[in-house]
């Protein structure tokens, strides 16, 4: 990644992040993309405390087949899941500085389809 992709990234991050954060009600959705794979964690960010997390690493989802965007709509599937567990139903979605497209947009479908509301 050239620098100057990352500091554009960087400062839309720092700017998201200035205006939401989490709280035990409603914690912050926050997605992280790497080339390979889809993280999402729920962060209540009144105690710096990460409630929950996902990712295409977890062994039920590794497992299915499908493309990367596929995997992600199953990523936030499982994230809704252990929100409910956890009787959370309500998130503030961080989409970390990428554009709300592709994977992050599949994670917050699978994310809906499981429950959340954002």
């Amino acid at each position: 990644m050239s620098n100057a992709k990352s500091l554009r990234r960087t400062k839309i991050r720092h700017t998201i992040r200035r205006k939401i954060s989490g709280t035990s009600q409603k914690p912050r959705l926050a997605i992280f993309r790497s080339n390979t794979d889809i993280y999402a964690q729920l962060i209540d960010d009144s105690t710096g405390v990460t409630i929950a997390a996902s990712s295409s690493k977890d062994k039920d989802i590794k497992a299915q087949s499908g493309n990367k965007s596929e995997k992600s709509k199953l990523v936030g599937a499982a994230i809704a899941r252990k929100a409910g567990e956890l009787k959370v139903t309500e998130v503030v979605f961080d989409r970390g500085g990428y554009l709300y497209h592709g994977r992050v947009k599949a994670v917050a479908e699978g994310a809906r389809e499981g429950g959340l509301q954002f």
